[in-house]
């Protein structure tokens, strides 16, 4: 019998609530984690305060997204590669076993120049650690589209170690996510679980509630020999009360516990 795979709760999915609110609602709705998005919250920059988190809570922290945001451009330094060395860091002291990074910018010139090269040298120094590279999505603007991301958006193109699979993201981009999870193969980590209509912009939808296969995806699996963490990273910005916020996020946990416990196409 397979072991389970850990569903846990993104941070983010929790915002304008800040880090401290991720770990109380994982642990009310059961999920089995949490992961990281490291931003201007200095809670999520530290891991003595992860860590009584964590300890308080019952809920590990099994990812960190390394502060790759527009708005976490100066979280720790301006230097995108010592903001890299210090989510690994602290991903080791939380013995988390993921760290999630993006693609450069393209106006990262130095870090997109020496990108695969540099991530493989860091991951040799962090042995113990996955580091995830997202599939990201064009940007369209005024009825334009532009990638603001070196080589691209999508990172099986160049071709990495390790892969972080966002359903929302493969929205953006027009993506089938089954399609995407075959090209990242084996190298397949770490799973953004949200959802998306496909209108051009990163809805990060509840699972179910958009247009990606995202029950298949996730039953899909077990047969690819996967062996890391599902995140829900779902928007709740626009939730009018905490008990609506509580409500979509155990709806996304159970939607993604119901289709990984579910036999895939191969078992059934």
């Amino acid at each position: 019998m397979t072991s389970r795979v850990p569903v846990l709760l993104s941070s983010s999915s929790v915002f304008p609530e800040r880090t401290a609110a991720a770990f109380q609602l994982a642990a009310a709705l059961g999920y089995d984690g949490v992961e990281v998005m490291v931003w201007t919250d200095v809670v999520s920059q530290d891991p003595g305060a992860l860590r009584g988190l964590a300890d308080h809570y019952g809920v590990p922290v099994l990812s960190v997204h390394a502060p790759c945001l527009l708005v976490t451009q100066r979280v720790w330094s301006p230097d995108p590669w010592e903001r890299l060395r210090k989510a690994a860091e602290l991903a080791e002291t939380l013995e988390a076993p993921t760290v999630v990074v993006h693609p450069p910018f393209t106006w990262q010139r130095d870090y997109a120049r020496n990108f695969a090269d540099g991530l493989d040298k860091i991951a040799g120094q962090f042995g113990g650690l996955r580091f995830a590279v997202e599939n990201m999505y064009p940007v369209r603007m005024a009825g334009r589209q532009f990638v603001p991301y070196v080589p691209g958006w999508d990172p099986t193109d160049t071709g990495y170690a390790s892969y972080t699979l966002d359903l929302s993201h493969c929205a953006a981009s027009h993506t089938d996510s089954l399609e995407m999870a075959d090209r990242m193969g084996a190298g397949l980590a770490h799973v953004h679980l949200g959802d998306g209509t496909g209108e051009g912009r990163d809805e990060h939808l509840v699972p179910g509630r958009g247009s990606q296969p995202c029950a298949e995806l996730l039953r899909s699996l077990a047969g690819r020999g996967f062996t890391g963490s599902v995140a829900v990273e779902v928007t709740t910005r626009g939730a009018k009360s905490r008990a609506v916020r509580e409500a979509d996020l155990r709806e996304a946990l159970e939607f993604a516990r119901a289709n990984l416990t579910a036999p895939s196409p191969v078992d059934a």
